[in-house]
């Protein structure tokens, strides 16, 4: 097996480092030395937007995908879509979004590229505080989940507050749908006193039972 190639270097506003790297076919992104996110282990990414995508069969729905990674996500909405869908995409870290354009582009199927697709160089939260009535859904993946976040602005979109502030973003009927690496108990709580309708659909990261489980969480206003 070949040694690991550093491809790119990027930091986040708060000093903390991102590097991609490449090995053969593999691409990983780290973080502060840990590993973020990898093209072996996408499919969770995928299943958060597969699942809702082809759920929404309004004219024109609008969705709006919270931290890009390594395209995977926005890949599966595209695909899950028709296309008079308009699919917003925001992501805090300008590296990432040029990456996705040049160094990783391919192993998603360069979704950047789709007319239905707007970057938004931006926090997700104040994405979300600026948009009211707008989503019918908001697909979050830019933490390891709601106990392991990675920002400290993303805490809020955990909270009661942030649930709240998620609310006012959707349409009626708008589903919100959150990656995350484990199950939370604390954020089932929340979603129960933020008066949401929820489930976790565990998923299985490499698929055939080869990879630990993901959960993602959908849930509704009730």
């Amino acid at each position: 097996m070949s040694a690991w190639i550093e491809l790119a270097q990027a930091f986040t506003p708060t000093g903390d480092e991102l590097r991609l790297r490449r090995r053969d076919r593999e691409f990983e992104i780290r973080f502060n030395g840990w590993e973020l996110m990898s093209s072996r282990g996408a499919r969770s990414e995928m299943m958060l937007a597969t699942l809702v995508c082809r759920s929404l069969t309004q004219p024109g729905p609008q969705v709006l995908v919270g931290g890009l990674g390594m395209g995977y996500t926005v890949r599966a909405a595209l695909d899950a879509l028709g296309s008079d869908a308009v699919v917003v995409v925001a992501e805090l870290i300008p590296e990432l979004v040029d990456w996705n354009r040049t160094l990783i582009a391919d192993i998603a199927g360069r979704p950047l590229e789709d007319s239905r697709v707007t970057v938004v160089n931006d926090d997700v939260v104040d994405v979300i505080r600026s948009r009211k009535h707008v989503f019918d859904a908001i697909l979050l993946d830019v933490d390891n989940g709601p106990e392991a976040v990675l920002y400290a602005s993303n805490q809020i979109l955990y909270s009661r507050i942030g649930l709240d502030l998620i609310k006012q973003s959707l349409n009626a009927g708008g589903v919100l749908a959150v990656w995350s690496a484990d199950n939370s108990a604390k954020f089932e709580q929340t979603m129960d006193a933020a008066r949401m309708k929820w489930r976790r659909v565990p998923i299985d990261a490499r698929g055939g039972n080869a990879g630990p489980d993901h959960a993602i969480y959908l849930a509704r206003a009730s």
